[in-house]
C-alpha cells in the first residue's frame, strides 16, 4: 500500500500566505525524508483557504527540494484550461521531474472558481470528460488531429515534446459523492482519488458499489482498472495517546468543519456539534482517524473491508495541530503504521522470532565459547 499526502492545502485566512506556501513545501520535504510515496497538490482560485493556483508550478519547486517522493497534480481542474495547454505543461513537468509525476484531474474544486470564470456548474463534468478525451489523445498519439468544441478548438494539434514516462504519467480521476468520477476513471482505465470515503449528501458512501461502477465502465470501454491504483483520502492526526491527539487537533478540526466546509463552501456539517465535540463525533462517525498508531492501523483495516481493497492511503494535508505536533503525527505514521501495510517488517519479525526461539541455546553456546577461550588462554599461560 502506498502512503502520501493530499495537499489542498488548507490555511485559515489571516496568515502570511508566503509562509504558508513555504510550510507546504517543507511538509513535502519532510515526507520525502520519512519515505512516503506520494504528494498530491491541488488547484484552487478562490475561498481564501486554498491558495495554490497552479499545482504544476508548485510541484516544479517541490521537485527541486526532494529526491524520491512522487509528485501529483491533485488535481488540475480541466474545465478551466485549454486541453493542449494542460497536456503541454504536464509533459514538460514529467521531463523536469525525470518521471516522478502523477497526473490527477477533476472538474474543479469550488463553484466559486467556476463562477468567476463564467462557467455554469452543470457544464463542469461534461467539459472535464471532453477535455480528458482530448488530452489523452495528445499524450498517446503523434498523428496531428483537429477538434471543435463549444469552448475550445484544435487544428492539426500534436505535442512536440512526448511524455517522459511510457506511455504517459499515471492518470488519476477524482471521485466524491457521485459515481461520475468512477465512470470516467473506468472509461480511461485510470486510477481513482476518492476524496470522500465516509458520508455524502445521501448518506454513507458505499465504496464497494463505487468500485463496481468503475469496473463496469472499464469493461464497457474495453479497459482494465486496478485496485492498486485506487487511493482513499482521509483526515488523520496521530499522537502517543488518543486523548492527546484529540486535544491537539480539536480546535483546528472544528474550524475546518464550521469555518471552511460549512461557512465557505456551503456544505452542511456532517455532525451536530457543539464545536468542542465535533472532532469526537467525526471519529465516532468513522470519517476521521484521530488517535494512536494502533487506531490508524485498525481504521485502515476497516477501510480495506469496506472497500474490498485499495492501493493507496492519502492523508489530508491540514494544520489542525501545532507544527511540532503535526510533524510528530507524520513521523508516527511513517514509523509505526506504514510498515504494517508495506511488508517491510516481515523479514525483521521472522528473524527476531528465530532468535527468540533459540535464545536459551544461544546463551549456552555463548557461555561455552567464552569458557573454551578462557581455558585456552590459561593453558597457554601455563605452558609459557
Amino acid at each position: 500500500m502506498r502512503f502520501g499526502v493530499f495537499l489542498a492545502p488548507y490555511h485559515e485566512p489571516g496568515q502570511n500566505p508566503t509562509l504558508a506556501l513555504e510550510r507546504d513545501l517543507d511538509l513535502i520535504v519532510l515526507l520525502d525524508r520519512l519515505g512516503f510515496d506520494e504528494a498530491w497538490v491541488g488547484e484552487h482560485h478562490s475561498t481564501g483557504w486554498e491558495t495554490i493556483a497552479s499545482p504544476e508550478l508548485f510541484l516544479a519547486v517541490a521537485a527541486e527540494r526532494t529526491r524520491h517522493i512522487r509528485l501529483g497534480t491533485g488535481v488540475v481542474s480541466l474545465p478551466y484550461h485549454h486541453p493542449l495547454m494542460v497536456a503541454d505543461r504536464i509533459v514538460l513537468l514529467d521531463h523536469l521531474t525525470r518521471g516522478r509525476l502523477n497526473f490527477g484531474v477533476g472538474p474543479g474544486g469550488h463553484l466559486t472558481d467556476a463562477r468567476m470564470l463564467g462557467i455554469e456548474p452543470g457544464l463542469l463534468r461534461p467539459r472535464m470528460a471532453e477535455a480528458l478525451d482530448v488530452i489523452m489523445r495528445l499524450l498517446t498519439e503523434t498523428e496531428p488531429f483537429s477538434h471543435e468544441s463549444e469552448w475550445f478548438s484544435l487544428t492539426d494539434a500534436v505535442l512536440q515534446l512526448r511524455p517522459y514516462q511510457d506511455p504517459h504519467p499515471p492518470l488519476a480521476v477524482t471521485s466524491m459523492e457521485s459515481p461520475a468520477g468512477m465512470v470516467l476513471a473506468g472509461r480511461h482505465g485510470a486510477g481513482v482519488l476518492s476524496l470522500s470515503v465516509a458520508r455524502g449528501p445521501r448518506g454513507p458512501i458505499d465504496l464497494r458499489e463505487h468500485w463496481r461502477v468503475a469496473e463496469e465502465a472499464a469493461q464497457g470501454a474495453g479497459r482494465t482498472i486496478r485496485r492498486e491504483d485506487w487511493r482513499l483520502v482521509v483526515p488523520l492526526h496521530l499522537a502517543e495517546t488518543r486523548q492527546r491527539a484529540l486535544d491537539e487537533a480539536r480546535a483546528g478540526g472544528a474550524a475546518y468543519i464550521l469555518d471552511y466546509a460549512e461557512g465557505v463552501t456551503g456544505r452542511p456539517r456532517p455532525v451536530p456539534g457543539p464545536r468542542d465535540a465535533l472532532i469526537d463525533q467525526m471519529v465516532e462517525l468513522g470519517a476521521w482517524v484521530i488517535g494512536t498508531p494502533d487506531d490508524a492501523i485498525a481504521a485502515i483495516e476497516r477501510l480495506r473491508e469496506r472497500s474490498g481493497g485499495f492501493g493507496g492511503l492519502l492523508v489530508v494535508g491540514h494544520e489542525w495541530a501545532a507544527p511540532d505536533a503535526t510533524a510528530r503525527s507524520w513521523e508516527l505514521l511513517a514509523r509505526d503504521v506504514v510498515p504494517r501495510f508495506q511488508g517491510s517488517l516481515a523479514g525483521i519479525e521472522a528473524s527476531n522470532e528465530v532468535a527468540r526461539a533459540s535464545s536459551a541455546l544461544t546463551g549456552e553456546e555463548r557461555v561455552a565459547a567464552v569458557e573454551a577461550a578462557q581455558r585456552a588462554y590459561e593453558s597457554g599461560r601455563g605452558g609459557a
